[in-house]
């Protein structure tokens, strides 16, 4: 459902204190020498889920050598033209946080961490170091998400999805103390859990200007939601983006998702990046172009349903609708048939394709 005029107003107070802030959290991130300029479009940048198979890879190869650290990381995505990167902060030790730092103050790049929030009171002080370890680093803002699977395949019972919601927003209770003592932005992805509204609902319960949103442009398809409608709902709270286009095809249990080169799926890129910068001007933009085999969405068997309740027959229709009318022309990107050597070649491909894209037709 489109936010309406009185959910945008609630939202005013939060845009206000993105906007004030915007420049406050770019100063952690930015040399100073942006602001001399004023503010001006960064380069995409890359999240480490991009480099899925290269990222501590133990595949021997000379012209994909795997990436140890976000420093070996970092480098190639300079080397590439991406304007800053989205990496695990997770075993960091403190000086390697300040070579980190270094390294992006000399690459002049953004840096936004990734980090699992406290899972009790006693996981507190692990979450604080890493936040503490980001922060050093010169990342103003971290990703963290409530569940690493999909909702549709973990819980079996609405009760599991229920108990699992409780334990979320506990953990997401432990953290905001803990990003608020260190201004630092902690954003919740939409990661095949939330519907767009569950998480919009959850953020604005919190109050608090220290958690938003990292908005996957694509995740909530697999929900059954359409991504420009997911977008508008969770633009006003974000904190932190991926960016990513999306390739349906049927399938006899519901059909099939796949992350594809931008411009070649049913994102609306455009007015979802105009959008974003509207309620967050000093927005970043990360790709996240996951280069694997189709995921199947089991949309029609009734597995699929235990945790939705009285979730609206109206967005399978709209989704079955979609997936007749764009469907992706061709065979969607697979990996299974590739040599290991083809896998890196083509993840390495995707994200020089969609990097272009997006200098083109995106952030020029």
């Amino acid at each position: 459902m489109k936010p309406d005029s009185s959910i945008d107003s609630e939202f005013s107070s939060r845009r206000d204190f993105i906007r004030k802030s915007g420049l406050a959290a770019l100063g952690m991130t930015l040399p100073f020498s942006v602001f001399s300029e004023g503010l001006k479009t960064v380069p995409m940048g890359v999240v480490v889920h991009s480099y899925g198979m290269r990222f501590n890879s133990k595949i021997e190869s000379e012209k994909y050598p795997g990436f140890q650290n976000a420093l070996d990381l970092m480098k190639h995505c300079h080397a590439i033209g991406a304007g800053g990167i989205q990496t695990t902060i997770g075993g960091w030790a403190d000086d390697f946080s300040k070579k980190v730092r270094e390294e992006r103050e000399r690459l002049d790049m953004y840096l936004e961490g990734s980090i699992s929030l406290p899972k009790s009171a006693e996981d507190v002080g692990r979450f604080e170091k890493e936040i503490l370890l980001a922060k050093e680093a010169g990342a103003g803002v971290i990703r963290t998400v409530c569940l690493n699977g999909r909702r549709y395949e973990n819980f079996k019972s609405k009760a599991d999805w229920d108990a699992f919601e409780s334990h979320s927003i506990q953990s997401l209770q432990l953290a905001e103390p803990i990003v608020r003592k260190h201004k630092v932005k902690l954003a919740v992805e939409n990661h095949k859990d939330w519907t767009a509204e569950e998480l919009a609902a959850i953020i604005r319960n919190l109050n608090s200007e220290w958690i938003g949103v990292t908005l996957d442009f694509g995740n909530n398809v697999s929900l059954l939601e359409d991504p420009m409608e997911v977008i508008r709902t969770l633009a006003p709270l974000a904190f932190s983006t991926h960016v990513k286009d999306m390739g349906v095809q049927p399938f006899k249990k519901g059909f099939l998702l796949s992350e594809v080169e931008l411009g070649k799926g049913i994102v609306d890129l455009k007015e979802a990046i105009q959008l974003c910068q509207k309620y967050n001007p000093a927005l970043r933009f990360s790709l996240e172009m996951i280069t694997r085999d189709p995921l199947e969405i089991p949309c029609l068997e009734d597995s699929y349903w235990s945790t939705f309740g009285n979730y609206s027959g109206e967005n399978l229709a709209r989704t079955l609708r979609l997936i007749r009318d764009r469907s992706y022309q061709g065979e969607l990107p697979s990996v299974k048939d590739l040599s290991a050597e083809e896998r890196l070649a083509f993840e390495e491909q995707n994200v020089l394709q969609c990097l272009n894209y997006s200098k083109k037709e995106l952030l020029s």
